[in-house]
């Protein structure tokens, strides 16, 4: 397939074609030509959109299909269609599905049943068997069948001997160890965050202490073990002022904050509203400002979605009975650009989106060049539109962001010589 891209502003940080609006020709899966004006691009399919921008593809760590077991909720196919609709070409799917991905066939079975989408779909393992926080899992079979990381997920932080023992583990291969830092015995059953709101609505909170005393454990045992750690879910500004200065160690830290903790606080739940319903919770104002502030001076790396499809049956509740989760792959880089605006530009965000990510899983960071292969996001940051039902590719609806108005839209994404459009044009 042929494509030319016109007048494309280039994202990519140490690029010569950095910042410069240019015409891009690809030709069979990669970039053939890039100069500020192709004359003859032949019968290629051209792409021309108002402020378009390219970037290198972006990569979300932080995503849930729940496939195998629960296609009812999200399928492969599904979440890959719900990533490009997003701007991603990669994403990181986490271990939740049944059977849970902990063995070589599970991993297989995510890498062969995505290998026709557009996306590229890399599994994470378990880092304990059956997600029991009890036996560590055998990683490193998973990480030769192509695990990407290692993450119980969801599931609240293992006991720091486990975590102790994995960083140990995967210590031996250059693995990464994945956590979702919360303390269970001080989050307890709280269902939203610890606070004013919580006690008006007469709902159990859990205090962001939960998840401060777990970043600050994991802090120390990284310290101990010098392997290799990424901190999930990052949501209140304790957590935010532990990384930072422990990353003045040097030590192979990197964090992750999700997009909706950018720009919900627990206010967003109102008169129960089960989609805000999510886990890390959605925080203070003052905590969003943290957050804010941790993703602007860098020490923040990368930003998620945790896409967490869930089916009406899970969500249509009493608030108490109802799941955690939303979704979020298709809103992300809309969420995260409107909640930073003014404090993160276009360069900021693909460096949030796709090149730190891209750094810390160890996938290729080449550079805007002839030859090289179009793994590429097309976006722009500035066009002003509104969320509707219709913008949602998952198989599940659970989102807050119907009917929000947002800053910033993909326009497509371009992998493995295939072409989506978010509009289903060329």
């Amino acid at each position: 397939m042929d494509i030319i891209l016109r007048a494309a502003r280039v994202i990519h940080p140490g690029s010569p074609y950095h910042s410069k609006v240019v015409d891009i020709l690809i030709s069979n899966g990669k970039i053939k030509k890039i100069a500020a004006k192709i004359a003859d691009a032949g019968r290629a399919k051209e792409i021309k959109s108002p402020n378009l921008h390219v970037s290198l593809g972006w990569v979300d760590m932080n995503v849930n299909l729940y496939d195998p077991g629960y296609e009812h909720k999200e399928t492969v196919e599904s979440g890959c269609r719900a990533a490009a609709a997003g701007g991603y070409t990669h994403i990181c799917v986490m271990p939740g599905s049944q059977p849970i991905t902990q063995s070589k066939a599970q991993v297989d079975y995510l890498i062969h049943k995505s290998k026709d989408t557009i996306v590229s779909v890399h599994p994470i393992g378990t880092l304990t068997h059956d997600l029991q926080g009890k036996d560590l899992a055998d990683m490193y079979d998973m990480h030769r069948a192509g695990a990407i990381a290692f993450s119980d997920g969801l599931r609240p932080s293992p006991s720091g001997g486990m975590i102790e023992r994995a960083l140990l583990y995967v210590k031996a291969f250059g693995g990464l160890v994945m956590n979702h830092p919360e303390d269970k015995s001080i989050s307890k059953n709280g269902m939203m965050n610890e606070g004013v709101t919580s006690t008006r609505l007469g709902l159990p909170g859990a205090p962001a202490l939960a998840e401060e005393i777990a970043v600050n454990r994991d802090l120390y045992l990284l310290d101990y073990t010098e392997s290799r750690l990424h901190l999930l879910d990052i949501s209140v500004a304790g957590s935010v002022a532990l990384i930072r200065a422990a990353k003045k160690k040097k030590t192979a830290l990197t964090a992750s904050v999700n997009a909706y903790n950018l720009l919900l606080d627990e206010t967003a739940v109102g008169q129960y509203n089960t989609n805000c319903k999510v886990n890390p919770h959605l925080r203070s104002k003052a905590d969003i400002n943290a957050l804010i502030k941790g993703v602007a001076d860098g020490t923040i790396d990368t930003i998620t979605s945790q896409h967490n499809p869930q089916d009406e049956e899970c969500k249509k509740l009493e608030f108490d009975k109802a799941d955690y989760g939303m979704i979020g792959l298709e809103t992300a880089y809309a969420v995260a650009n409107t909640a930073l605006q003014g404090k993160a530009d276009a360069t900021k965000l693909v460096e949030l989106f796709s090149l730190n990510a891209r750094r810390i899983l160890g996938l290729p960071v080449a550079g805007f060049a002839e030859g090289a292969e179009a793994d590429l996001t097309l976006f722009n940051p500035d066009q002003q539109w509104t969320f509707t039902e219709r913008d949602i590719r998952s198989q599940s609806k659970n989102t807050p962001f119907v009917g929000t108005a947002f800053t910033g839209r993909v326009v497509g994404v371009i992998h493995k010589d295939k072409i989506a459009l978010t509009d289903g044009k060329v």
